[in-house]
C-alpha cells in the first residue's frame, strides 16, 4: 500500500515536470501511429523483394534442372510426388491452414466433453464395431 502511494506522489510530480497538458499525447498517438503505418509497409515491400528474389532463384534453378534433364534424358519427375511431401513437412505455424468454421466447432464441442462422456462414446463405438463383426459373421438362412 505504501508503494501505491509513493508512486501515485512521484509520478504527479514527474508528470508537472514534464508539462503534462494534453496535446501532445494526441500529437505523439498520431506519430506512432504513422510510424507504425510505415514500419508495417516497409517489412511488406521488404517481404515482396524477399519472394520475388526467391521465385526469380527458383527460376533459374529449374532452368538449369531442365538443362541437365535434357543432357542426360531424364523425364521430370509428376508433380504428385511434390504435393504429397508437402503435408509431411512441418509447417511453419504462421503460414497454417485456417480452420473452417466446423473444425472449430467440432473442437469445441470435444473440448466441452468431460471424461465420463468421451469413455461412453468410446465404450458405445466399442460396442457398434464387435456387433458389425459378429453379424458379419453370422449367416441367417
Amino acid at each position: 500500500m505504501a508503494a501505491f502511494i509513493a508512486k501515485q506522489m512521484v509520478g504527479n510530480q514527474l508528470s508537472a515536470v514534464k508539462g503534462g497538458d494534453g496535446g501532445d499525447d494526441a500529437d505523439d498517438k498520431e506519430k506512432a501511429e504513422e510510424e507504425e503505418r510505415e514500419r508495417q509497409e516497409a517489412i511488406r515491400e521488404a517481404e515482396e523483394r524477399r519472394k520475388e528474389k526467391h521465385r526469380r532463384m527458383e527460376e533459374e534453378r529449374e532452368k538449369m534442372r531442365q538443362d541437365i534433364r535434357d543432357k542426360y534424358n531424364i523425364k521430370k519427375k509428376e508433380e504428385v510426388v511434390e504435393q504429397q511431401m508437402m503435408p509431411q513437412e512441418e509447417p511453419n505455424p504462421l503460414m497454417r491452414k485456417k480452420k473452417t468454421p466446423e473444425e472449430l466447432a467440432a473442437e469445441a464441442e470435444q473440448e466441452e466433453l468431460d471424461d465420463f462422456t468421451k469413455l461412453k462414446n468410446q465404450i458405445e463405438t466399442q460396442v457398434n464395431e464387435l456387433k458389425t463383426q459378429i453379424e458379419g459373421k453370422c449367416v441367417m438362412q
